[in-house]
């Protein structure tokens, strides 16, 4: 299965700037966006549908505003829509999927770089988050984690890391989630197959250049439990896809 992660920061505008062509040349099996900031029913989703894709959405109470989804050219036996934590589900953060005996999770992480109030929201999100993954590793010890994690985990993973230790995404705090999530049984998936430094998947925007420059971060992650770690094929991060400012994220896996 060829899985891709990809934050379209807004699905209607990556769709204006040619993700459904971009759909069209079959990039995956599997595409998991997030942050859609849009319902099934604000766009004509039937597109989706015609490329043979089986389209789910998961989105915030709040229109505009967060969100996930997933477009499948494999039927799912089973779909669950959030993890019972309400906030979180209320803002349309998390979308699973059963494959066999795979759950494939497609997760929108909270951002803290809004001030304190949502900091300490992503802190009790990671921690309910944790509490979750631990209880259902016990029933599906298979499970690919994707998403948008808006954490960098190591100083490999972010451009100028001596100079964002105070920013949100790459706090001790933060990254301290990321070691015990690894310590835990689980996979960096890409960082097994792609040991290289300078690859990113997000670039602010507040500086155009930047991108062109690829001083980023790696923020979006598709991760799995060591249960499926044998079975990782191909991994990459795809920066010359460009509807977003993150670029999609790629696995193969035999599940």
């Amino acid at each position: 299965m060829r899985i891709i992660s990809y934050n379209v920061n807004g699905i209607r505008s990556a769709m204006k700037k040619g993700f459904i062509d971009w759909l069209k040349t079959e990039p995956a099996d599997v595409i998991c966006v997030q942050e859609t900031k849009a319902s099934k029913a604000d766009i004509d989703h039937t597109v989706f549908n015609e490329m043979g894709y089986f389209d789910y959405w998961y989105s915030a109470q709040k229109r505009g505003y967060s969100g996930v989804a997933v477009f499948s050219k494999v039927e799912p036996a089973n779909i669950k829509y959030g993890t019972g934590h309400k906030v979180s589900d209320d803002e349309g953060r998390v979308l699973q999927l059963d494959f066999g005996d795979t759950r494939l999770i497609n997760a929108y992480f909270p951002s803290g770089t809004t001030g304190e109030v949502r900091q300490s929201f992503k802190y009790e999100w990671l921690e309910e988050f944790f509490t979750y993954l631990e209880a259902l590793k016990k029933t599906n010890p298979k499970i690919i984690l994707c998403g948008d994690y808006n954490i960098a985990h190591k100083e490999i993973d972010i451009h100028n890391p001596k100079g964002n230790v105070k920013t949100s995404g790459f706090l001790p705090e933060e990254r301290a989630w990321m070691d015990k999530l690894f310590e835990n049984g689980w996979v960096d998936a890409f960082r097994v197959l792609r040991p290289e430094p300078h690859r990113y998947s997000w670039w602010s925007q507040r500086f155009p250049t930047v991108r062109e420059q690829n001083k980023g971060w790696r923020i979006d992650y598709i991760n799995v439990t060591s249960a499926l770690k044998n079975n990782l094929k191909d991994a990459e991060i795809l920066p010359d896809i460009k509807h977003s400012d993150h670029c999609p994220v790629y696995l193969e896996i035999d599940i």
